[in-house]
C-alpha cells in the first residue's frame, strides 16, 4: 500500500515538474518574442531618426530662385543721359540666347547674346533696342594698342562715353583666363605695375559692357576685334556671329589719339554709325525699327572722357 501510494507522489511529482517546465519555456519564448520586438522597434526608430536627420523626410527643397534684375536710378537731371524708362524688374528670360543685329553704315554685325550667364545685361540692351535708343548714334571710342576693342552706344550726337540711360545694373559673367604677366627687362615691377588689377582675357568677337566702374553698366558697349587683357570689370554677354571684318575694317583705319591721356585710344578715323540696333529670340525676325532722331535731352560733350 506504501509503495502503491509513493509511486502516485512520483507521478504528481513528474507532471507538476513537466506543467513547470512547459511553463517556463512559455515564458522564454515570449520573453524572446519580446526581445525581438524591441531590438526591432529600436532599430526602426534608429533608421528612421537617421533619415530625418538627414531630411529625408523634408519636402524637395526648390533651387533658389535668381536674384532680381535691379535697376539703380542715376538721376534724371543729367544732360548726357536720356530717360526712356527702366526695363521690368522681372520675367527676363533666363535661358538660350537671342540675336543682336547691329545694322551700321558700314554693314550688318550679328551677334549671340547669352541668357544664362547674362541675363540681366541682354534684358537691358532689349529693352533700350525696342525704345530705338541706338538709333544714329557713333561708335566713339577705337584702342590699337594692348586692348583692341570699338566702343559704341553713347546716345550724344558727339558722344565721348558719358552717355547712357537714367538707370545703371550690376556685372554679370566675367571671363576667367588670367592674362600673362607682362615681360619686362626689369625683374622688380614698379608701384604701378604691382598695384594694376589682375586682367583676364576677353576673346575675339566678345561683346562687352562698357562702364565707368564695376556695377555701373548703361547703354555703352564694346566689340573685341582680338583677344584683349582687361580687368574682370566688364560682363562679356554676347558674341559676335557675322561683321567682325567690319570692325577690323575700322581699327585697321586708325584712331585720332582723342583719348591718349584716359588710357590710351581715339575717335575712330573710319567713322561708324549705328542705324538701328535689334534684339530678338531665335526663330524670329527683328522688325525694321524707324531711325530715331537725337533726343533733346541730350547734348553734346566739349571733352572726351571715356573708360573702356
Amino acid at each position: 500500500m506504501a509503495s502503491s501510494k509513493t509511486r502516485q507522489r512520483k507521478l504528481a511529482r513528474a507532471k507538476m515538474e513537466r506543467q513547470m517546465a512547459r511553463r517556463a519555456a512559455k515564458v522564454r519564448r515570449q520573453r524572446q518574442l519580446w526581445a525581438g520586438l524591441i531590438v526591432g522597434l529600436v532599430a526602426i526608430l534608429g533608421i528612421t531618426g537617421t533619415v530625418w536627420a538627414l531630411g529625408g523626410f523634408s519636402p524637395s527643397k526648390k533651387p533658389p530662385a535668381p536674384a532680381a534684375c535691379n535697376w539703380a536710378d542715376t538721376g534724371a537731371g543729367n544732360a548726357k543721359l536720356k530717360n526712356v524708362g527702366k526695363p521690368p524688374t522681372s520675367g527676363e528670360p533666363r535661358s538660350g540666347t537671342e540675336t543682336m543685329t547691329i545694322t551700321t553704315s558700314l554693314g550688318v554685325i550679328t551677334a549671340k547674346l547669352d541668357l544664362a550667364k547674362s541675363p540681366c545685361t541682354a534684358a537691358s540692351f532689349a529693352y533700350l533696342a525696342g525704345k530705338n535708343f541706338f538709333a544714329n548714334t557713333k561708335c566713339h571710342k577705337l584702342t590699337t594698342a594692348g586692348k583692341f576693342l570699338l566702343e559704341c552706344g553713347d546716345p550724344n550726337p558727339n558722344p565721348t562715353g558719358d552717355g547712357g540711360p537714367t538707370y545703371t545694373y550690376a556685372n554679370e559673367y566675367i571671363p576667367t583666363t588670367p592674362a600673362p604677366a607682362p615681360s619686362s627687362a626689369n625683374p622688380v615691377p614698379s608701384a604701378s605695375e604691382s598695384e594694376a588689377p589682375n586682367e583676364v582675357i576677353y576673346p575675339a568677337g566678345s561683346v562687352i559692357t562698357a562702364n565707368k566702374g564695376p556695377d555701373l553698366n548703361g547703354s555703352r558697349f564694346s566689340i573685341l576685334y582680338k583677344d584683349s587683357p582687361l580687368p574682370p570689370d566688364y560682363t562679356l554677354f554676347g558674341t559676335v556671329v557675322t561683321g567682325l571684318d567690319i570692325v577690323q575694317q575700322v581699327a585697321a583705319a586708325g584712331e585720332d589719339g582723342a583719348y591718349a591721356n584716359e588710357g590710351g585710344g581715339g575717335r575712330p578715323k573710319k567713322e561708324i554709325t549705328i542705324q538701328a540696333l535689334t534684339v530678338v529670340p531665335p526663330g524670329k525676325s527683328p522688325s525694321p525699327a524707324a531711325p530715331a532722331s537725337p533726343s533733346a535731352s541730350t547734348s553734346p560733350s566739349a571733352s572726351p572722357s571715356a573708360k573702356s
